[in-house]
């Protein structure tokens, strides 16, 4: 039998399988991340199911660690009090990526069975491994049951043949294959991989190749048992494991010769994995950053790599370079040598290990229009941000930082190239048409809000989640969905609707969001009795009117929720147009009434 039909039979009691059988397999290690996790609780609670084994079963805090943001932090901490509840550890947002968490503590072994909510479980193949990425349901049914059914995959075979090109990295080795087999030829096979070089790749080399087959569409990349691997692995995990290799007369539906002599450096072209080319037809493209990390190149070797090329270098005038290791473990180990101390001379930003960019983590994103090089495994659009990806090794994507723009460490340039003023503004400082100002009301009429609260601050208004949002059509949406009782305003409030609240509206931040919000619904005007200091500079520069009285006026007016009222501004009479009573507010003072009828500040 192949790799993955002996792996399967020793897991589902079978003594042979082949390419199509249906089986329940035995999972040794099931595992569920913080992208995921809080998805696999819900069914398992929802459908009454508990957890088969809990010593075989882990969560993975690696996407988002720290929980920046806060859906990520709620999926967590719910993941955190199953865990706590049943069991289960957690290898929580000081661990890193779950991952290679697996194989280096031994929960996964050559010939073991290992799932996840993670699209690249299949880096198992690197060492001889059944690793797969499964969605919520089929986690949740592995951790109930122990076992999830699968279909046989079909395989085939790569001997690579010839030596190993000099400084060819086995990024470089993945995308030459990507190249030649593109997303699809090797769709829903089991691959394994064969060669005279290929046992001398070392673990992280593995990990490499293997971690871009879903790339490639693979079920897995699968590589044979080496004495070699063995041996690291045994350093690693303190473990001796038995060879693993495919039989004598396994049968394969294809067998493909390639010549590793003729591979070259690569890099892939923005938007797709399988878009690769030679290195040479994308030098001297300039870059704005770079990316180090991910499940595929954030290993030792790869820090090591980078290190190499950074050492007594600056990454260059305007590229930000940012790194991200794949354990902590390994992170340790980087500070330990010495690594993190050249990164940190050399203008890096290190962070915490986990999947980071790739999975819209904790660093790594790009801006729209934004040119960076990456280690990742894909480059889709919108993948690691809203700009364009370049796939490429750790030391390319070092060389390309110093430079500032693509190139190889044996052509870095004494001198980066630096950024020069073009004379065309960016996207977000082009000017809109002028608008030509209009005469605005000193008196509005509109339904009443009473929010009968003191302190109401600013993330209550508009919460800190949605601050990356510019643009203030977006905003109203969101107005006062962290404050508590008022979470529906957004979808009732009606454009002229004015807000009475008490003292201290606004409290807390500077963001401009929570004036702009009431804007962005069409909120007439906002009457408290008092305002947090600088939310009322932001109100008045943005032309919101806001007014202030004093605390037994709504009483003399006999005001009460939904009332229509009017509001004048420069006499600050208001009057109850439910019952004809009449109060007066504090009115505008000049220079407030002089920037609304501006129209704001600018």
């Amino acid at each position: 039998m192949t790799i993955i039909e002996q792996i399967i039979a020793k897991h589902s009691g079978q003594q042979t399988v082949k390419p199509g059988d249906i089986l329940d397999v035995i999972i040794d290690t099931r595992a569920a991340r913080d992208f995921g996790g809080a998805n696999v609780v819900k069914n398992l609670i929802d459908n009454g199911l508990t957890v088969e084994n809990p010593q075989k079963t882990i969560f993975t805090f690696d996407c988002n660690p720290g929980g920046s943001d806060q859906k990520y932090a709620a999926n967590q901490h719910y993941c955190r009090q199953f865990a706590r509840e049943n069991g289960i550890r957690v290898y929580d947002v000081d661990a890193g990526i779950g991952t290679h968490l697996a194989i280096d503590n031994g929960l996964t072994w050559p010939g073991s069975t290992f799932v996840s909510t993670d699209s690249h479980a299949n880096i198992m193949g690197a060492i001889a491994a059944f690793g797969q990425g499964m969605g919520d349901q089929d986690i949740a049914a592995a951790w109930a049951k122990g076992a999830v059914w699968f279909k046989v995959p079909a395989s085939v075979k790569i001997n690579l043949t010839g030596k190993r090109p000099a400084n060819l990295t086995a990024k470089d080795i993945v995308l030459n294959l990507l190249s030649i087999f593109g997303a699809n030829k090797l769709l829903g096979y089991s691959v394994e991989i064969y060669g005279e070089e290929t046992e001398k790749f070392t673990l992280a080399e593995r990990i490499t190749i293997a971690s871009m087959g879903t790339e490639m569409g693979a079920i897995i990349v699968l590589f044979p048992t080496s004495p070699a691997l063995l041996g690291e692995l045994k350093l690693i995990t303190g473990n001796d494991y038995d060879a693993v290799t495919a039989g004598p007369d396994a049968k394969y539906e294809q067998t493909f010769d390639i010549d590793l002599g003729k591979f070259v450096t690569m890099v892939a072209k923005p938007g797709h994995p399988h878009d690769d080319t030679s290195i040479e037809t994308v030098r001297n493209q300039k870059i704005d950053s770079g990316f180090i990390g991910s499940c595929t190149n954030g290993r030792m070797e790869d820090l090591r790599a980078a290190a190499s090329v950074l050492k007594g270098r600056k990454v260059a005038p305007g590229v930000v370079l940012k790194i991200v290791p794949a354990t902590d473990a390994i992170w340790t180990q980087a500070m330990d040598e010495g690594i993190i101390q050249t990164f940190k001379e050399a203008g890096v930003m290190v962070s915490n290990a986990g999947c980071a960019g790739c999975a819209a983590g904790q660093v790594g994103q790009n801006g729209p229009g934004e040119v960076t090089i990456s280690t990742g495994n894909r480059n889709f659009e919108g993948k690691q941000g809203k700009g364009f990806v370049y796939l490429a090794s750790p030391a390319v994507v070092a060389a390309s930082a110093v430079a500032g723009f693509i190139t190889t460490p044996d052509q870095i340039p004494d001198q980066p190239t630096l950024f020069h003023a073009t004379g065309k503004p960016a996207m977000s400082q082009v000017r809109p048409d002028k608008k030509e100002k209009t005469e605005k009301p000193t008196t509005v009429e509109g339904a009443v809000w009473i929010i009968a609260k003191d302190d109401i601050d600013t993330d209550m208004i508009f919460h800190n989640r949605y601050l990356t949002i510019t643009d203030i059509r977006e905003m109203g949406q969101y107005t006062f969905d962290n404050l508590k009782g008022f979470e529906d305003f957004a979808r009732k409030a009606k454009p002229g609707d004015i807000v009475i609240t008490r003292k201290n509206f606004g409290a807390g931040s500077s963001r401009q969001q929570a004036v702009d919000c009431f804007l962005s619904l069409g909120i007439s005007c906002i009457l408290a009795e008092s305002y947090g200091a600088i939310y009322e500079r932001n109100a008045i520069n943005a032309a919101l009117p806001i007014l202030t009285y004093k605390p037994d006026v709504l009483l003399q007016a006999d005001i009460h929720d939904g009332d229509r009222i009017k509001v004048d501004f420069i006499s600050g009479e208001m009057t109850n147009l439910a019952n004809g009573k009449s109060v007066q507010l504090d009115k505008f003072y000049n220079a407030q009434l002089a920037i609304y009828q501006n129209g704001g500040l600018l």
